[in-house]
């Protein structure tokens, strides 16, 4: 066996290999709406199906106390209202009214570009930050991602940050204490418009499913907060220079909504995020 056919074969081994680890069943499992849900042979894109009998969701297979979470996706092409498509993490149990609990959301409200971020900080939320974003995120892969460390939380696209929620816990604001895990889901909402079911089904496509976090079997996610994971060390703890005016420049530009920019439903965090 000659040089290059053991370095042809090295490679191949390695894209399997990387393959295998990015796949959904790692990392995944479907949640509801499993015959709305389908998985390619290889594991690495899941679509998810939105039609007038139901939507889909899939969640990760374990919960988690701190990370760096992203995944691809690309939304429905078919435009309408109504139809919701998300990436987020939660500490509502399965399949239960969730009560008082934690998430971090993106949420595309219709298929028209604008994706709301939310932070539910054991209680309703109602804390929407939205974008009409810059790009169709119908037409290709974008990458949606969201930082959770002791210090801060921080939502991405693309690897540029939009937001940050900071631990303000010593100024009496809640910040995450309880296990999350990820789920992903299509479904409709009254809230989000009107549905064109004309245009129906309205498919969601998922790729990229590895991500960075620390497990844990329970809500003492205290365990998750030490540097020996790179997320929690001192350059994921705030925003550089640059990053900050990533943001800055980012949310002038397509920011069309901010709960802190109202009295009637601003928070205390507003003067200190």
């Amino acid at each position: 066996m000659n040089f290059l056919t053991i370095f042809i074969f090295i490679c191949v081994f390695l894209l399997q290999k990387n393959v295998a680890e990015n796949s959904f069943d790692k990392y995944y499992s479907p949640l509801w709406g499993s015959n709305h849900l389908s998985v390619d042979p290889q594991g690495n894109e899941v679509q998810l199906l939105m039609d007038t009998s139901s939507g889909a969701g899939f969640r990760s297979k374990l919960d988690y106390g701190s990370g760096l979470f992203h995944i691809s996706m690309k939304i429905p092409e078919k435009k309408t209202e109504g139809i919701v498509t998300c990436f987020y993490l939660t500490s509502a149990p399965d399949n239960q009214e969730p009560g008082n609990h934690f998430e971090l959301d993106f949420e595309f409200l219709g298929t028209n570009g604008t994706v709301q971020t939310n932070v539910y900080d054991y209680d309703g939320g109602h804390r929407e930050q939205s974008f009409k974003l810059p790009f169709d995120p119908s037409q290709d892969f974008h990458t949606y991602g969201i930082l959770w460390n002791p210090s801060q939380i921080v939502f991405f696209i693309d690897g540029i940050p939009i937001r940050v929620f900071k631990n303000n816990t010593a100024q009496g604001v809640a910040y995450p204490s309880k296990a999350m895990h990820i789920e992903a889901s299509i479904w409709n909402a009254d809230w989000a418009g009107p549905v064109d079911w004309a245009q129906a089904p309205f498919v969601a496509h998922y790729r990229d499913f590895d991500f960075y976090a620390c497990p844990t079997q329970n809500d003492d996610v205290s365990i998750c907060g030490n540097g020996h994971y790179f997320w929690n060390r001192h350059r994921h703890l705030y925003l550089n220079d640059e990053q900050k005016q990533q943001m800055k420049s980012y949310r002038s530009a397509y920011m069309t909504y901010d709960y802190c920019s109202s009295p009637s439903t601003s928070k205390q965090e507003c003067s200190l995020n």
